[in-house]
């Protein structure tokens, strides 16, 4: 695992109007790592990604990413830098196959036409290089596609472009058991092959399941950012609704950039 976290944030705040969703917020994610971001409703998790992709400008704080100051103020600054997120609703055309979907709006042209032959090539490459074996056809429309599938297509979709950082908010919501086992194994493996991957998720076997720390998000300010093997399914619940956990020891010494090493 590298020393230099891939993305760093310091002292963020953002601001709607006269409401402070996030106060002095700081985040560390490393290559290599799944970690988990968690909160409850409202805590300001939705808001932090978006600030993250370039969204949603923030009011204070710094953005490091690779060691260097970096200025995140569009989507397109977030995708230069190698950051992709993929949504809860996933962005997909039911109307449209795999391939098609996984280059929309990015679609690669030979002259004045398409060149479908690259484009199916490289969606083969990307879904095998993830040992995604469950798709049938890449020209299937995702209409056809099961829930997991659906998700596995997004998934691909956002490392096609060499990220390096891919953002998930709660993949495996909806899914049955079978689905939600699949999509986390993807999970684990885009860690396993050197992606910063944050999950955002409630499920907290889902968390324990893949991910390697745990941020954990109340009313707006990070509270603790630990190993998932330091704390317990009870911790995490008691830092999600109260913001502070009373049955473990002081978390100050593992929320700082690099204090476990």
């Amino acid at each position: 695992m590298s020393a230099t976290p891939l993305l760093e944030l310091r002292g963020v705040d953002k601001s709607f109007g006269p409401v402070q969703v996030l106060r002095d917020v700081a985040l560390t994610v490393q290559p290599g790592e799944v970690t988990a971001l968690v909160g409850d409703n409202g805590a300001g998790k939705s808001t932090l990604v978006k600030c993250i992709s370039g969204i949603h400008p923030t009011d204070a704080g710094e953005f490091f990413f690779e060691g260097r100051p970096v200025s995140i103020n569009s989507p397109r600054d977030a995708a230069g830098l190698g950051i992709e997120v993929v949504y809860q609703d996933l962005a997909l055309c039911d109307n449209l196959d795999i391939v098609q979907n996984m280059f929309l709006g990015r679609e690669k042209r030979s002259g004045l036409v398409l060149d479908e032959a690259t484009m199916e090539q490289m969606a083969a490459d990307t879904l095998a290089g993830l040992s995604v074996r469950t798709v049938q056809s890449l020209r299937q429309h995702v209409s056809s596609l099961s829930g997991g599938q659906r998700q596995t297509v997004a998934i691909a979709k956002a490392v096609l472009w060499n990220s390096k950082l891919v953002i998930l908010d709660e993949p495996t919501a909806a899914l049955g058991v079978a689905q939600t086992a699949q999509v986390l194994e993807l999970v684990r493996r885009l860690a396993d092959n050197g992606l910063a991957v944050v999950l955002i998720s409630h499920n907290m076997n889902d968390v324990f399941a893949v991910s390697d720390r745990i941020a954990a998000l109340y009313l707006g300010q990070m509270v603790a950012q630990v190993k998932s093997t330091d704390v317990t399914h009870a911790q995490v619940v008691e830092l999600i609704t109260a913001g502070r956990t009373e049955s473990t020891a002081d978390f100050s010494k593992t929320t700082s950039p690099g204090a476990d090493r």
